[in-house]
């Protein structure tokens, strides 16, 4: 297997990336991917990075310095190559003057409060949301608990109609018993009005044969 190729790249950024924390940021990709080299201001706008190690890892540091986010913002990014050095043990920011530095370390920590206080605000924004979410499930579920009272209540009206429903069935087979207990009355009297007339038809009877035997002529 063949040995990595090694690299030197100077990287030329121009844009807002003197007092944001930039070089902090380009140091720690630099360490993670184990690259050498330094970081250091030029002018009031640009900062220059010269990296050296393996090429795959400097295409990733060089994409990485493209998308550090806010707030340094790039306006231009240069890289030119150069040959491999290995003159550099390890990767650091080259310092200005004590002032320029204590300036940009008060800019930083700045801006990094900013950057803290906007995610502050994002999350409490985030929070907002969840509890109007929230609060818009609670209503619904106060609707659902509306519908299920008038459900149980349409349900309590049902039963009372079954009630009466069963009070008049009952009244009507009441008076239905009492319409079959008068008809068995009638009954009863008509079986006894027949039998007192086949008795007063049996003794009329009698009487006549008893008149027709004693005076045959």
């Amino acid at each position: 297997m063949s040995d990595p190729v090694n690299r030197q790249c100077h990287i030329y950024v121009k844009g807002k990336v003197q007092r944001v924390g930039f070089r902090d940021k380009v140091e720690d990709m630099a360490y993670d991917l184990e690259l050498t080299g330094y970081v250091q201001n030029q002018s009031s706008n640009d900062v220059v990075i010269v990296i050296e190690g393996e090429d795959e890892k400097v295409n990733q540091f060089i994409q990485q310095v493209r998308d550090v986010p806010p707030p340094v913002k790039i306006k231009s990014l240069d890289v030119t190559e150069y040959p491999y050095s290995g003159d550099y043990s390890e990767f650091s920011i080259m310092r200005g003057e004590v002032m320029d530095e204590f300036a940009e370390r008060f800019d930083t920590a700045v801006h990094l409060l900013h950057s803290i206080d906007q995610k502050q605000d994002r999350m409490l924004d985030k929070q907002d949301q969840m509890l109007d979410k929230q609060d818009q499930m609670l209503d619904k579920q106060d609707q659902m608990l509306d519908k299920q009272d008038q459900m149980l209540d349409k349900q309590d009206q049902m039963l009372d109609k079954q009630d009466q429903m069963l009070d008049k069935q009952n009244r009507m087979l009441g008076k239905q018993d009492q319409m079959i207990r008068k008809q068995d009355d009638v009954i009863g009297i008509q079986i006894e009005t027949l039998n007192e007339i086949k008795g007063v038809r049996s003794d009329f009877q009698k009487y006549i044969y008893r008149r027709i035997n004693r005076d045959p002529g």
